[in-house]
């Protein structure tokens, strides 16, 4: 179960592509307590629970998220082994003292940056059009130096696919192994941009069995995560979308939503419930149902398992409806299951236990895991049949 809690909808950025709309507000403590309590009492036992600090910019009201992890952790159902925290900053406002706080609490930290300084610089600025490159590289640099790591968030749009690579390669430079890329999906992508798109993922999965090779493995995620999903056979229940069922976002406005990413210019279209009374599970799922995919060739495709074809907020984005398949996002997906399929297929073959137990570890449950000394027997085997054969038909 997650849980976002907007903690401001003010930013000192002015990010061209961002979503969340921008309010002189911050979330109250008294609203925050209920939203902590409500995870605790409506999160099934058998799941974890997953709260998150988001924004606006969530340090702008820092010591807010302290008061708030301190509601957390002094609740009687706190179980540090099932609760995580974790927090996206743009990194500008970030100290070496938030850091440590941070890797006291066991919170989860990701920066938000789009590559190098000439990506960067195009979309993440300062109102006065100054770019924040400068200072984001700082604190991915401070927060390698107290945490050993630094996991960063890059969004890439039809102007910027094409340096995916180059952006890989700059966060790798720095120092960098855990990097998640993800699509502007407000953009407008064109045929032509789309086109683009698998010739530039398999640049990005070349790089990857690079990596790989030269015994410098790095964490991707559009090809680890895919990867993943191809050893499970598919997206699991919990895994797909479930936005207004497993999934709630609570704005410093009030607004109560079925998915963080749909605090957009107008959220009062997507909004639930409210947090200005109890907060209640049961009337919020049964106002929200999202549904199938609405797109009759979803509903015949030979991968569809593997596929995201279900994530409401980025239907909404591209399509305007939470079940509408947008031809961006189904040529992304085709594409990504394709060189997934590739690199652990090749990868298997050239470094056996090496790669097997990379990926044996991210996609398996501990109990299901192959022995360190042990290749994952059957290797490419316990792929579908289908699933071959589709993609080598496409």
């Amino acid at each position: 179960m997650k849980y976002t809690l907007f903690l401001t909808q003010q930013c000192n950025l002015a990010c061209k592509y961002c979503y969340v709309a921008k309010k002189p507000v911050r979330m109250a403590l008294s609203v925050a307590e209920k939203i902590v309590d409500f995870a605790y009492r409506n999160t099934p036992p058998a799941e974890d629970i997953n709260i998150g600090f988001f924004g606006g910019e969530p340090l702008l009201e820092f010591p807010l998220l302290q008061q708030i992890v301190r509601t957390i952790e002094g609740h009687e159902g706190f179980d540090a082994c099932r609760v995580h925290a974790s927090v996206v900053t743009n990194g500008t406002l970030l100290t070496e003292e938030m850091i440590r706080y941070f890797r006291r609490h066991n919170i989860d930290l990701t920066l938000s940056c789009d590559g190098p300084p000439g990506i960067h610089d195009r979309f993440r600025r300062f109102p006065d059009g100054s770019g924040s490159s400068g200072l984001v590289e700082d604190a991915i640099r401070r927060t390698l130096g107290v945490l050993g790591r630094a996991p960063v968030s890059a969004v890439y749009g039809p102007d910027t696919i094409g340096c995916l690579v180059e952006t890989i390669d700059y966060f790798s430079s720095l120092g960098v192994r855990q990097i998640y890329v993800s699509p502007d999906f407000s953009a407008r992508w064109t045929e032509a941009g789309i086109e683009r798109v698998p010739a530039i993922y398999k640049s990005v999965a070349e790089r990857y069995m690079k990596f790989y090779r030269e015994g410098r493995e790095h964490f991707i995620s559009v090809i680890d995560a895919k990867i993943a999903v191809l050893l499970r056979g598919g997206y699991q229940p919990l895994e797909r979308c479930r936005m207004g069922t497993g999934e709630f976002a609570f704005t410093a406005s009030g607004h109560v939503l079925p998915c963080e990413r749909l605090a957009a210019r107008e959220p009062e279209e997507h909004s639930i419930g409210a947090t200005n009374g109890l907060i209640d599970i049961g009337p919020l799922r049964d106002h929200f149902t999202p549904g199938p995919p609405v797109n009759t060739p979803c509903l015949s495709c030979g991968i569809q398992e593997y596929c995201m074809n279900w994530c409401g907020c980025s239907n909404y984005f591209m399509t305007g409806s939470y079940n509408r398949v947008s031809p961006f996002l189904c040529a992304s997906e085709r594409a990504l299951i394709a060189v997934a399929f590739d690199v652990l297929r090749t990868l298997e073959e050239e470094l056996g236990p090496t790669f097997v137990d990379h990926v044996g570890g991210l996609a398996l449950a501990p109990s299901e895991r192959p022995p360190k000394d042990q290749a994952l027997k059957g290797g490419l085997r316990i792929l579908p049949g289908p699933l071959d054969r589709e993609l080598t038909a496409n």
